[in-house]
């Protein structure tokens, strides 16, 4: 991150006044502020936008989201979201679909936007060993995210550097190349391809703003989407019969058949 150093307006003579601005990243009390547009990747035609407010080791993440996909067997899709660090804090270009498959999968861009420094999850864990923690993401097609938590030193720095980047997962299975749709997913196999292929990202900048119009009003996820009605409550659906992921990959399992048989 650069730092701009506080300047002096020269007085204007016809008010006579002395106006003072500090830096939009680093407020006098150390506070500072930073905020990204979320573009879509893999053709997910999806928008967001997010704020992350930091006081002393303490975060303040605002993020809205829509576009994404909904639904997945009658359930609200899961998107685990995170503070990427540790790269060159860019989104990634089409060119890092290395294998061609017309994914960029989420290792493929990891050179842009590195690492799990942060997960932006709903309640409990925000480590990156919550990564792919299904019952902690953010759900529907359409969410309103607020939490406040602990921030990590890697992340801090990360954002103090100006290579924080947050990414949003999880693609539409049905909307991606025929030999993608196939593919287990590159970080949890039981997977398909599409849960935990990137579907936003956005580069964090310091921003002058302390808050974000039209944030969620509390903590964890609020759905904006009528599918996502009860997403949290409903996720014990996906959860029955044993471990989440597991059951979560036997979801999309039996999508990715049903439309084999019917292409």
């Amino acid at each position: 991150m650069k730092k701009k150093s506080a300047f002096l307006i020269a007085p204007v003579l016809a008010a006579g006044a002395l106006a003072l601005s500090v830096s939009p990243a680093m407020a006098a009390n150390g506070d500072a502020s930073y905020q990204a547009n979320l573009g879509a990747l893999n053709g997910s035609n999806a928008t967001g936008s997010v704020m992350v407010s930091v006081s002393g080791d303490q975060a303040t993440v605002t993020e809205n989201v829509s576009g994404l996909a909904a639904t997945f067997s009658g359930n609200p899709y899961p998107h685990v979201q995170h503070i990427h660090i540790g790269a060159a804090g860019t989104c990634p270009t089409a060119a890092a679909d290395t294998s061609g498959d017309g994914v960029i999968s989420t290792t493929e861009g990891g050179p842009s936007y590195g690492m799990i420094g942060t997960t932006l999850s709903t309640s409990g864990d925000t480590s990156p060993a919550a990564g792919t923690d299904l019952t902690l993401a953010g759900m529907g097609g359409s969410f309103n995210y607020q939490r406040t938590f602990t921030l990590n030193a890697d992340t801090a720095a990360a954002l103090k550097a100006g290579t924080a980047v947050v990414v949003v997962h999880g693609l539409d299975p049905a909307t991606l190349p025929a030999a993608a749709q196939a593919e287990p997913s590159d970080l949890v196999p039981s997977l398909p391809l599409a849960a935990t292929s990137p579907a936003l990202c956005g580069t964090l900048v310091a921003s002058q703003m302390t808050s974000m119009p039209g944030g969620a009003p509390g903590t964890g996820v609020a759905s904006t989407d009528p599918a996502g009605t009860g997403a949290l409550n409903n996720m014990g659906v996906l959860a029955a019969g044993g471990g989440l992921l597991v059951a979560a990959g036997a979801a999309f399992g039996v999508r990715r058949m049903t439309t084999k048989r019917q292409s």
